[in-house]
């Protein structure tokens, strides 16, 4: 008497191992848009320096 169910254990482990590596695509691709988005923010932030720091040298 074999105790596997409706999957058997091969496609079980196959189906585990697409989750796992679907899991690992998705927050690859999140670290990537947040790092992408962090790097727009900092060159925002040192475009709006520069330009508050030139727009106080010109008024002097």
């Amino acid at each position: 008497m074999s105790g596997r169910g409706v999957i058997g254990d091969k496609w079980s482990m196959r189906i585990l191992w697409a989750c796992a590596i679907g899991s690992a695509i998705g927050l690859y691709m999140v670290a990537a848009e947040r790092q992408m988005q962090n790097r727009n923010r900092m060159l925002a932030e040192s475009f709006k320096a520069m330009d508050s720091d030139s727009s106080n040298g010109e008024e002097v």
